[in-house]
């Protein structure tokens, strides 16, 4: 016997056909459907990668355009307050299983700002005119390159790749959290702390950490390739579009500060 909830229902009596707001639907209306194309990801809800590719695009031009207002009218103590802010929000999204597209959106507006003030600071600190425009550039060939050997399939995810991301990472918190706790409390006088400080073969420490970091990086945007592309063939809900723009936004933002970090200190040694 069929469960009261299936036969006290006309939508489930066999030879009955009705769509998912309970209407009845004719033989015509069935030909119609199925001569329709079929449905796409943005279509069912699912992660697609013109959604992703969107949302990233978006947060990147905002971030962009509040970068100008940043570098054109700097504010230290503004400069400093979206820097926080941008952290504090980074690591909300970062631990948040479902990403909100305020959130995403809210960081990507504070971090351009940041982004903005800091590039000028550096600019004129450093006597580095065109540092943010060499920066910029460094990022976008970086990424180039990434998606290229990602999409060529010359470079994929494996675990080996991940243990590394997850090995070097800690290692590199570890070493800015020192770093910055030598800075704070009068460990070292040098304009970036042991980054200038100590020198290996001649070289700057802080030029080594700097290309580990980018090679991190790098590793990072492999890892979102990965994730993006398993993500759409997963069929996975679209809120995910927002979590994969948010972790190449997030990413490209980390490769900016590391290039425009790397063009400062060597600029200091002229």
């Amino acid at each position: 016997m069929a469960s009261p909830a299936f036969s006290t229902n006309s939508a489930f009596k066999p030879g009955a056909t009705y769509d998912q707001n309970g209407k009845e639907v004719s033989a015509a209306d069935l030909d119609h459907q199925f001569g329709q194309p079929s449905a796409g990801p943005g279509d069912t809800g699912r992660m697609s990668y013109e959604g992703v590719i969107s949302k990233t695009a978006g947060m990147v031009v905002l971030a962009g355009l509040l970068a100008i207002p940043g570098y054109m009218f700097p504010n230290i103590g503004l400069t400093i307050g979206a820097g926080v802010i941008g952290f504090v929000l980074s690591l909300v999204l970062i631990f948040k299983k479902v990403t909100p597209p305020a959130l995403a959106i809210a960081y990507a507006a504070v971090e351009g700002y940041f982004l903005g003030g800091i590039t000028t600071f550096i600019e004129t600190s450093y006597n580095a005119p065109g540092a943010g425009l060499q920066a910029l550039i460094a990022t976008a060939c970086t990424f180039a390159v990434c998606l290229w050997l990602y999409h060529s399939g010359r470079v994929r995810y494996t675990p080996k790749m991940q243990k590394f991301l997850l090995i070097g990472g800690i290692s590199y918190i570890a070493f800015s959290l020192v770093n910055v706790g030598m800075m704070i409390f009068g460990g070292t006088d040098s304009a970036w702390g042991l980054r200038t400080e100590i020198e290996i073969l001649g070289i700057p420490l802080g030029i080594l950490i700097g290309a580990f970091a980018i090679i991190l990086a790098c590793v990072s945007l492999i890892g979102d390739f990965d994730f993006i592309e398993n993500g759409v063939k997963n069929g996975l809900p679209a809120h995910f579009d927002w979590k994969a723009a948010f972790g190449i936004v997030l990413t490209l933002v980390w490769l900016y500060i590391e290039f425009l970090r790397i063009i400062a200190i060597l600029q200091g040694r002229d």
